[in-house]
C-alpha cells in the first residue's frame, strides 16, 4: 500500500509517519512509485502508538522495544528453519 492507504489504515498523521520512517521504526519498500507498506507495517504502527499511549514509553523505550522484538522475530525464523533442515 501506498502512502496514503498507509495513513488511512494506521490511523497516523503524516508527521508522526515521517518521524517514524526516520527513526526506522517503520521501514517500507522504496518503489519506483514511492514508498510500499505492508499490512505487517500497519501492525507495527498500531504496536507502536499503544507502547506510547497506553504503556507510556518514550522514543528511547521504543528503540529498545523494537530491537528486541526483531531479534525474537529472527531467533524464531532460524529456529524455525533448523528444525526444518533436522526433520529432512
Amino acid at each position: 500500500m501506498n502512502k496514503q492507504e498507509f495513513l488511512a489504515f494506521s490511523g497516523l498523521q503524516i508527521q508522526t509517519l515521517d518521524f517514524w520512517v526516520e527513526q526506522q521504526w517503520l521501514v517500507p519498500v522504496d518503489t519506483t512509485s514511492g514508498a510500499e507498506f505492508s499490512s505487517a507495517d500497519v501492525a507495527r504502527a498500531h504496536l507502536i502508538r499503544d507502547l506510547k499511549s497506553d504503556l507510556g514509553a518514550n522514543d528511547e523505550g521504543i528503540d529498545v522495544i523494537l530491537h528486541l522484538m526483531d531479534q525474537l522475530h529472527g531467533l524464531r525464523q532460524a529456529l524455525a528453519q533448523l528444525q526444518k533442515e533436522i526433520n529432512h
